[in-house]
């Protein structure tokens, strides 16, 4: 069936989707929702972005939030996504609140938007509990630890790379390295991790440089979309296992390689929570003809 929709194309960082409204209305269904994901994420060939979202209406929240990655899976979580998604409804005055709350896949956001002259200039979000157990992650540790999935030896194609693993919603591997991050073959390392047996429904994958206990730079390769200029539950997850394990301070100014984000961390001594702030951008607004 050929459709003619309306989209918004939008970026936090560099990391870029397609947002569809289906607040009102569902405007692709949902068994076409994957296959188009990916047909319109490509570059070249189509409008290109590392997700898609649709912004849909919600008996729990203000509204949904629901993203699909460029090869057509959904995610359950994407703080990016997430602050590009706060900005559209309120741009669109389908929330016109600077507190609103968000529902997702894993549970209910809350964003805290600061606004002035009706202009949206930055996002806080309220990322929620990080949870270390590896069945929650889920992940294997192979030391065979139930607890926690913190500097495991992995091998990487005869090649021992540790790394710690988290889950904010969606599940995270990251190594502190000293080796800097501009040297690192994300190519070849990023789908070696995403798909390796120690991560069952694969996992996002994160090299990151401590340059101080409040300041760090990263390395994306997200799960479902490779390389990518920025990722907020990325940086979540790598700044809560980095005050876990005491290498970094709760407050930690990230360096990402589309700009930078700011991640608060409150330790309720049974668990961690986290806060990320950052910026969201509309690039532009059109049609286009799709075959679903």
């Amino acid at each position: 069936m050929i459709k003619e929709i309306e989209f918004t194309k939008m970026h936090a960082l560099g990391n870029d989707y397609i947002v569809i409204n289906e607040t009102e209305t569902e405007v692709i269904p949902e068994e076409a929702k994957n296959k188009l994901s990916n047909d319109i994420c490509t570059r070249r060939f189509s409008v290109g972005s590392d997700g898609v979202i649709f912004a849909c209406k919600s008996d729990k929240s203000d509204v949904r939030f629901r993203i699909f990655n460029s090869d057509g899976s959904e995610a359950e979580m994407c703080g990016n996504g997430i602050r590009c998604l706060a900005k559209y409804v309120y741009d669109n005055d389908i929330v016109k609140k600077q507190t609103m709350q968000i529902e997702t896949m894993e549970d209910i956001k809350e964003a805290r938007l600061t606004v002035e002259d009706d202009v949206v200039k930055s996002i806080a979000i309220d990322m929620g509990k990080g949870f270390f157990k590896p069945e929650e992650i889920p992940a294997i540790a192979p030391s065979g630890n139930t607890d926690e999935f913190i500097d495991e030896e992995i091998d990487v194609d005869g090649e021992k790379i540790i790394m710690s693993s988290v889950s904010v919603g969606n599940p995270h591997a990251v190594s502190f390295t000293d080796i800097n991050i501009d040297d690192i073959d994300l190519d070849y390392y990023g789908p070696r991790i995403e798909n390796h047996k120690a991560f069952p429904e694969k996992v996002n994958v994160h090299f990151v440089n401590i340059v101080s206990p409040g300041e760090i730079n990263i390395l994306t390769w997200e799960r479902g979309a490779g390389f990518t200029f920025a990722c907020g539950t990325g940086t979540t997850s790598c700044v809560l296992l980095g005050y876990k394990m005491g290498l970094l301070n709760e407050k930690v100014h990230a360096h990402l390689s589309g700009g930078d984000l700011d991640i608060t961390v409150s330790d309720h001594n049974e668990y961690l929570t986290a806060t990320m702030e950052g910026k969201a951008v509309t690039v532009y607004k059109a049609q286009m003809t799709v075959d679903i």
